[in-house]
C-alpha cells in the first residue's frame, strides 16, 4: 500500500468564547486531513491548536502539514513508526499538526485490518463517562454554569483556575456548595498560580473534597513540583509539563505528580500518546485523556484509545461541549448525557460532513 495524495483542510469552528488561566478562544483551531491510499482506503485525523500551549496555530499547522504530505506520498501507511519518523526528521516539534497525521495513519491500518481502532490496539470497551468544563469568569457566571450542569446531569465538573488565587478559593467555595457534596470536582489552574499562590490555594481548598488539580504552575517550575506535592492536600496532575513520555519518565522519577494528562495534539498522535501511557503505567500512575478544541472526529480515536488503554482513569472529553456552535463530523463518538459509545465500524469511525467541508479551505498535497 502507498500514499497517493492528501487533502488538508483549514477546519475552523465556530464558538462561544472559552476563557482560561492564558487566555481566550473564539473558535477552534482545527485543521483536518485525509490521507489517500492507491488501496482505497483514506485514513482521517484533526488537530486542534492551542497557541498558548503548544506553540502552534491553524497557519503553522497548515504549513507543516503541506511539507509532512509531501514527504509521504509514495511510502507506505501501514508502517506508522516509519512514518512517524519521516516527520520527526525533518522537524523538531509541531506535535499537534504531527497528530493529525499520526491519527490517520492508525486509521488506515486499522481500516485495512477490518478492525474498530480500539480492537486494532488490543483494547475493550468499558464505560467512559466524561466531565464538562467551566471556563473562567466571574463568580457568579462560574456557579450559574455549575448549576446548569448539575441539572442537565453531569456528575463531574471540572472547573478552570489561575486568574487570581484569592478569588479561585472563593470561585470552588461557592460552586461547592452550590452543587453540594456529590458532584465531583476537578480544578485546572493551566500554569495560573506561582509556588506561593499555588500553596495557599490549594491548602485553603482542602475541605471542598477536590479530586485532583491539574497543572497549578507553569511547567517552567517542574523543580518546585515534588514540594509542592508534599505539601498540597490535593493531588496534582501534569499536564503542560507533560509532552512525551521523557517529560513523564522525568516527572515520575522526581515524584512530582500523581497523575498525567494524555492530549493528542500536545503528544503527537497515538504513537507518542501510547508511550506515556506505558512509561506512566510503569510506575501505576493513573493517567486522563483530554484534549484542546477537537470535534467528534478526535474524540473519537480518543475514546478508541481509553479503551485500549484500562490505566486511564480519568476522562476530560468534552471538548466539543462546551462551546463548539456548529458539529462538522459525521457519524463517530455518540453522548448519552454524559457518558460516551461509538459503533463498530473499522477504523476510527468518524469522518467530516461533506456539507462542512465545501465551507473549508482545502489544500491537495
Amino acid at each position: 500500500m502507498k500514499i497517493t495524495h492528501t487533502d488538508l483542510y483549514r477546519f475552523s469552528i465556530k464558538m462561544r468564547p472559552f476563557t482560561i488561566a492564558t487566555g481566550t478562544m473564539d473558535f477552534a483551531q482545527n485543521v483536518f486531513i485525509r490521507v489517500h491510499t492507491d488501496a482505497g482506503i483514506y485514513g482521517v485525523g484533526e488537530c486542534s491548536a492551542f497557541p498558548v500551549i503548544v506553540g502552534e496555530t491553524q497557519e503553522t499547522c497548515l504549513a507543516m502539514g503541506k511539507d509532512f504530505a509531501a514527504l509521504w506520498k509514495g511510502r507506505n501507511p501501514l508502517e506508522i513508526e516509519e512514518r512517524n519518523n519521516d516527520l520527526h526528521k525533518y522537524t523538531a516539534h509541531n506535535f499537534t499538526i504531527k497528530s493529525a497525521f499520526d491519527m490517520a495513519l492508525y486509521d488506515i491500518a486499522s481500516k485495512h485490518a477490518g478492525l474498530p481502532l480500539y480492537k486494532f490496539l488490543n483494547g475493550q470497551k468499558r464505560e467512559v463517562e466524561t466531565d464538562i468544563t467551566i471556563g473562567i469568569g466571574t463568580i457568579e457566571e462560574m456557579v450559574k454554569q455549575a448549576i446548569e450542569f448539575k441539572g442537565s446531569g453531569a456528575r463531574i465538573l471540572k472547573v478552570k483556575l489561575g486568574k487570581n488565587a484569592e478569588h479561585d478559593i472563593q470561585r470552588l467555595t461557592e460552586i461547592r456548595e452550590a452543587v453540594g457534596p456529590d458532584i465531583i470536582l476537578r480544578i485546572d489552574a493551566n500554569q495560573g498560580w506561582g509556588f506561593e499562590d499555588a500553596i495557599k490555594a490549594l491548602t485553603s481548598m482542602s475541605d471542598l473534597d477536590i479530586q485532583f488539580c491539574e497543572q497549578p504552575m507553569s511547567a517552567w517550575y517542574d523543580d518546585l513540583l515534588p514540594a509542592l506535592r508534599k505539601i498540597s492536600p490535593i493531588k496534582i496532575m501534569a499536564d503542560e509539563s507533560c509532552f512525551n513520555h521523557h517529560d513523564a519518565r522525568k516527572l515520575i522519577n522526581d515524584n512530582a505528580c500523581d497523575y498525567i494528562n494524555i492530549k493528542f495534539s500536545k503528544s503527537g498522535g497515538i504513537t507518542e500518546s501510547l508511550k506515556i501511557y506505558e512509561t506512566a503505567s510503569k510506575f501505576d500512575i493513573p493517567c486522563m485523556i483530554g484534549g484542546m478544541l477537537e470535534s467528534r472526529i478526535a474524540l473519537s480515536a480518543k475514546l478508541h484509545f481509553a479503551y485500549a488503554c484500562p490505566q486511564i482513569r480519568f476522562y476530560d472529553l468534552d471538548t466539543c461541549m462546551i462551546g463548539h456552535l456548529e458539529d462538522p463530523c459525521k457519524d463517530g463518538v455518540k453522548y448519552h448525557g454524559y457518558l460516551m459509545d461509538i459503533g463498530d465500524h473499522p477504523g476510527i469511525g468518524a469522518d467530516a460532513n461533506e456539507e462542512f467541508l465545501k465551507g473549508c479551505e482545502r489544500f491537495t498535497v
